[in-house]
């Protein structure tokens, strides 16, 4: 039986994975800030570690699986100064902060049950964890790698390098660093240029603000999941994911942060999702590429030929490696939506054959064909070419059914098929079924999801968000109809 095999963004190779203290694993994947719609790069890379975290669960693996949500401290550069996002767009929308931390939390969450994201087993806040953010920090000043100014503690990055690695996961060079750094908020109070802000002291116009040691402020982004990780998980845990994006600064700030706190490494396994472009070209406002997931199922964007199903973008994300970057295109999404058809219409196929008298070549390549789906899952989560296996799999099925329905196969290996096909496209891809041809179970959660989505859009006054979904739906041949009850919808 083949090993699972992890890259390690820390070593920069493929490692043994052999947790910490099995058969438990602990699971940090750094999760939205919620100050705006969550994009579609953000959806990536949260369906790649829900369907690392399911195969871990698969593997008999139980896993404590920690997602943050950030809505505090969330600055605009690299230092922890700027401009506080969330405040910035509370003024934008005339809402206090933390209801625009709750318009955008919701619709995440929306986004997470239409892609059939299993949510995580604890959710914490950066608000709900100001406490332990204050006495990390003050450990931090205690250890000798921390210091207060005016009323904001910053993280000695010179000093912290004096005794370990500043640069350790990202490959950075401190004296780089240093040279690059312009002239930012708050550098004439640090020692260096590349210190980073753990406390900040809130101005007089600053709505999110604490009490501390310091006076009152509010934390750093990067602060946050160095405190919620070592609370829910420990000093040192097995998986800590995210977006590439985040590998500098903000995970190379944590683990300065947990070893200068903690006196030991965090993290055994660093994992990073990569980039998601489209037509070639990274998405982006200023390119009018820019598409957010909702606008994908409603297909309401100039580039998009129709609506694409949950499922189906679901799938065009499996279809590559994690950590590739990966270009989306209209050939693609079509392609995709194809070989999902496909691969759940065998499972329909499945479930009817009978057993006639085996074919030795045929079970043997059965079989082997079932093993490689473990073996390939174990590589590193390679789901592409688990993929590959599945659609030979759904080859072998659809000569069966169309063979009057007869598997020339044993017993065992119809199990076999069975129980490895169903699983590891319901358990470890987390695809399910998606029918709108009309009204059925599975267009009634699609629907009340969307419906969902736009009940808060109404909720919050955004008019031309549900206008759209309205629209969209409409010209797809779905009716939404609002009264003062509640809202429904009919297929026309």
């Amino acid at each position: 039986m083949s090993e699972l095999h992890i890259y390690n963004s820390l070593s920069r190779k493929k490692e043994k994975f052999e947790p910490l203290h099995p058969p438990f694993v602990g699971l940090y994947v750094c999760g939205p800030t919620v100050y705006n719609d969550v994009h579609l790069g953000n959806v990536r890379t949260f369906t790649s570690f829900d369907m690392i975290y399911r195969y871990l669960v698969y593997s008999g693996y139980k896993v404590r699986y920690v997602r943050n949500i950030t809505d505090a401290g969330h600055l605009t550069n690299e230092q922890g100064e700027g401009v506080n996002r969330l405040e910035s767009q509370a003024q934008l929308e005339r809402l206090e902060p933390m209801e625009v931390v709750q318009k955008y939390t919701v619709g995440f969450q929306d986004v997470c049950r239409l892609f059939n994201l299993l949510p995580p087993t604890i959710e914490p806040s950066a608000t709900g964890h100001i406490i332990e953010q204050i006495e990390m920090a003050q450990q931090l000043i205690a250890n000798g790698f921390a210091y207060e100014v005016n009323g904001s503690v910053y993280f000695d990055v010179k000093a912290y390098n004096k005794k370990h690695n500043y640069g350790i996961l990202s490959g950075r060079n401190i004296d780089e660093l240093m040279a690059g750094y312009r002239d930012l908020d708050g550098q004439e109070e640090k020692r260096n240029s590349i210190d980073f802000a753990l406390w900040k002291k809130a101005g007089p116009a600053h709505i999110m603000k604490w009490k501390s040691p310091w006076g009152e402020g509010f934390p750093g982004w990067h602060l946050e999941c160095s405190a919620m990780s070592t609370k829910y998980l420990g000093k040192q845990f097995d998986i800590h994911g995210g977006g590439m994006d985040l590998k500098f600064p903000h995970h190379e700030c944590e683990i300065a942060q947990n070893v200068g706190a903690c006196d030991c490494e965090p993290v055994k396994y660093w994992m990073h999702g990569n980039m998601l472009n489209f037509n070639g070209q990274k998405m982006s406002k200023s390119l009018g590429n820019s598409i957010l997931p909702i606008q994908l199922i409603t297909g309401d964007h100039i580039l998009l030929d129709k609506a694409y199903s949950p499922m189906t973008v679901r799938f065009l994300f499996m279809q590559s490696h994690y950590s590739s970057e990966l270009d989306i295109n209209i050939k693609g999404l079509q392609d995709a939506e194809k070989g999902l058809r496909k691969l759940l219409n065998a499972v329909k196929y499945l479930a009817e054959l009978k057993i006639v008298a085996a074919d030795e070549k045929t079970e043997k390549e059965i079989i082997a064909l079932c093993n490689s789906c473990k073996e390939f899952m174990d590589d590193d989560f390679n789901t592409a070419r688990l993929i590959a296996s599945l659609y030979e799999l759904a080859s072998h099925i659809n000569i069966f059914f169309n063979a009057g329905k007869s598997a020339n196969i044993s017993q065992a290996t119809y199990d076999l098929l069975l129980t490895t096909y169903n699983a590891f496209i319901f358990d470890v891809l987390g695809l399910k079924e998606e029918n709108i041809s009309g009204n059925n179970d599975a267009l009634d959660k699609v629907m009340q999801l969307v419906i969902d989505i736009r009940n808060s859009a109404r909720t919050n006054k955004d008019w031309a968000t549900s206008d759209k979904i309205r629209d969209a739906l409409k010209e797809a041949g779905i009716v939404i109809k609002d009264s003062k009850e509640n809202t429904t919808y009919e297929v026309v």
